[in-house]
């Protein structure tokens, strides 16, 4: 292992320990992920989120589940699919499963097999991270230089840092890169509702790093937009179509309808894992998850005494719709930073620049 990355870590006992992403940014506290079980209640109950992590805990619980099974294929299968159907979305928790699962069904020590090939998930994930942000950060020198900017103003959606994709994020990635280089660099953090990853997450890490930010309401990014106060749009996302077609958590749709009016920037940022070449169409076959609707009801933070509350906000009769995700079309993008470079969002240019997984 590289070291301890940010959002999880082994212990001296591997268990899996991670952020509890749910008290953020109040409290900062940590889960022990000691079997299969916890790592299902972990992904579902978003303990831990952000496609990218979620795959890793996925693949750590494999592990974990291994160490369970005795050495029956069969059964250490049916947790693999346990944890694959926890997330509906997020297509890099199916592929690490996948490819964990590809070294046990050939492996004869799966201790040491499947310990090496979570690590090496997360190791490469690390990898994807710093040249998403290299590429990303050269957008950003690009766009100043040939508008004569002196700072440089992005808006983002949901959480796109460290706390998604280990160990610098998709769409904060080139942010933190651009701060490193000097660049004065400011961020519009949409707040993300319901579940406020923006407002929670986001300004918790952009605030531990340094970074100019302000949190905005989700509605505010056209207004902004109009105003000529963004020079860029950047999000991750949770799986991207082999059309370009990407599904990103609900609010991401209307921000790009919002940059293609006012010819604003507007990019996706993600590692390879995010692609599912197998749907052609992201509009038409992404499934999207429909979660609970108390996270709408209710919403959570701190009174004015500093004690956490949990508080009703919609009359207890009505009834609520918690679509977690929704999907940006591929025409409204204007490039993909991946670890491989920028493409546009078209088949023909992903293609190109994946041929080999294809």
């Amino acid at each position: 292992m590289q070291g301890n990355y940010k959002a999880l870590w082994l212990d001296k006992n591997n268990h899996l320990v991670v952020l509890d992403q749910r008290c953020l940014p109040f409290e900062e506290k940590t889960v022990t992920l000691t079997n299969v079980q916890e790592t299902i209640d972990a992904i579902e109950n978003m303990t831990v989120r952000g496609a990218g992590v979620i795959g890793n805990v996925a693949g750590f619980g494999i592990y974990l589940a291994s160490k369970e099974s005795s050495g029956d294929l069969k059964k250490l299968e049916q947790w693999a699919e346990e944890i694959k159907e926890s997330r509906p979305t997020a297509i890099n928790l199916m592929w690490a499963v996948d490819r964990m699962m590809s070294i046990a069904r050939y492996s004869d020590n799966w201790a040491e097999d499947l310990k090496r090939e979570a690590i090496l998930i997360a190791d490469e994930d690390c990898i994807r991270s710093k040249k998403i942000a290299e590429h990303g950060a050269d957008i950003i020198e690009e766009i100043m230089l040939s508008h004569g900017l002196e700072r440089f103003n992005v808006l983002t959606h949901c959480n796109g840092g460290w706390l998604a994709i280990i160990d610098e994020g998709s769409a904060l990635a080139p942010i933190y890169e651009a701060y490193r280089r000097g660049i004065d660099i400011h961020v519009w953090v949409d707040e993300t509702r319901p579940r406020n990853q923006g407002a929670n997450l986001t300004a918790w890490e952009l605030l531990k790093a340094g970074v100019k930010h302000t949190v905005i309401a989700d509605n505010t990014g056209g207004h902004l937009m109009q105003n000529s106060m963004v020079d860029m749009v950047i999000t991750g996302a949770d799986r991207v179509a082999r059309n370009g077609d990407s599904a990103n958590k609900i609010g991401t749709y209307p921000k790009a309808l919002c940059a293609n009016d006012n010819d604003v920037p507007f990019y996706i940022a993600l590692p390879s894992s995010t692609f599912d070449f197998k749907i052609l169409d992201g509009v038409g076959e992404i499934p999207i998850e429909i979660r609970s609707e108390d996270e709408i009801k209710f919403i959570k933070g701190l009174d004015r005494e500093g004690n956490i509350q949990e508080i009703q906000i919609v009359p207890s009769a009505s009834s609520a719709l918690n679509y977690g995700f929704d999907v940006t079309p591929a025409r409204l993008i204007t490039g993909l930073i991946t670890e491989r470079g920028v493409c546009m969002a078209e088949s023909e240019a992903i293609g190109e620049l994946f041929k080999d997984l294809i």
